[in-house]
């Protein structure tokens, strides 16, 4: 059973111009259909509250308790609000991290990118706070647009939506390995009632050691998946369908089955501490690459495809018949 990843979602399969085509033997995302699978149903109303049974969270009904964006350190002491005033009958709210918020992404689904069969009111088309400190300029933090799913981050100074989260003890949703807090301006400070995602530090921890090295392939204890250590295919960036046709080579020589990652299993790897790669420290990858191009088609636009932008941790899309990224392949460890 694969942990720490989620099914995206998506069902259809499509070719390089948007058309959709015929799932079997494609090998993209809608056909395999890789991750922990969705609940059906996947939301239980409770009152104001709706808990998740997939990932085990509970959020508000509201998708916009404030009515108006917010600052980033405005959003953590709104919910630090909540919790003095037992909003919901609840003291424990928070701002999710980043692995949280993306876990209500539905990756068949647009304007909202949320399930389709949602029970949330007042969801918005617009970027989502996180509190989860982007790495590479600790002044900005991580946010989800509920548009079309992308996840990229903002200056901590600019205002924008946020929505309160609580519960998920026995969750199966991965920590995003995030270890210090800053403030608005990048400065660290210490974590104690800071609101931020070390101090809660949600999510299942990582094995340690996280990853075996088996020959030319590498093991992560985390998901369960198997990576090839060389982390292209290519010496340069390919297209999309070019990327399924390097995988297919690579299978006729090779004792596994390999295969392009969807977006949720390329995610995965992620280190949220680091950046310029956001892999773990002392990761035993060679040859990493600045993005890479998932399985999983883009709802919002289908002629372009998923991807995962190694050097800051960001996941956005690209056109498929561009050749603008390199493949990673993995398998079933």
């Amino acid at each position: 059973m694969p942990q720490g990843y989620l099914q995206t979602g998506q069902k259809a399969c499509y070719d390089a111009s948007g058309a959709v085509i015929s799932c079997p033997g494609s090998a993209q995302d809608g056909e395999l259909r890789k991750g922990l699978p969705l609940p059906e149903p996947r939301f239980a109303i409770q009152g104001e509250l709706v808990h998740d049974r997939l990932s085990g969270l509970v959020w508000t009904k509201n998708a916009n308790l404030a009515e108006f964006p917010l600052t980033w350190q405005e959003a953590l002491d709104y919910i630090a609000q909540l919790n003095a005033d037992h909003a919901f009958g609840q003291a424990d709210w928070r701002l999710p991290n980043r692995r949280e918020m993306r876990s209500l992404l539905h990756f068949e689904t647009r304007k909202p990118a949320l399930p389709p069969e949602h029970p949330f009111e007042n969801v918005f088309l617009n970027w989502y706070w996180t509190s989860t400190t982007a790495a590479i300029n600790p002044a900005y933090a991580w946010y989800v647009h509920l548009e079309g799913a992308r996840m990229f981050y903002g200056h901590k100074e600019q205002y924008y939506l946020f929505w309160p989260v609580r519960g998920g003890e026995n969750t199966v949703l991965p920590a995003t390995g995030q270890r210090d807090c800053f403030d608005a301006t990048g400065v660290k400070i210490p974590c104690a009632g800071s609101g931020q995602d070390p101090e809660h530090q949600t999510g299942f921890s990582w094995p340690q050691p996280r990853f075996e090295v088996e020959g030319d392939t590498v093991v992560d204890r985390l998901t369960g998946l198997r990576w090839l250590r060389q982390a292209s295919l290519s010496s340069a960036p390919v297209s999309w369908p070019r990327a399924f046709e390097l995988i297919r080579d690579l299978n006729e020589s090779s004792a596994f089955t390999w295969r392009l990652p969807n977006i949720n299993e390329l995610e995965s790897l992620v280190d949220c501490s680091c950046f310029d790669p956001a892999l773990p420290q002392q990761h035993p990858f060679a040859e990493v690459q600045e993005v890479y191009w998932s399985a999983t088609t883009s709802y919002f636009e289908p002629d372009w495809a998923w991807a995962l932008y190694m050097v800051k941790g960001a996941t956005g899309v690209g056109v498929k018949s561009g050749e603008s990224f390199h493949v990673w392949p993995l398998t079933d460890a």
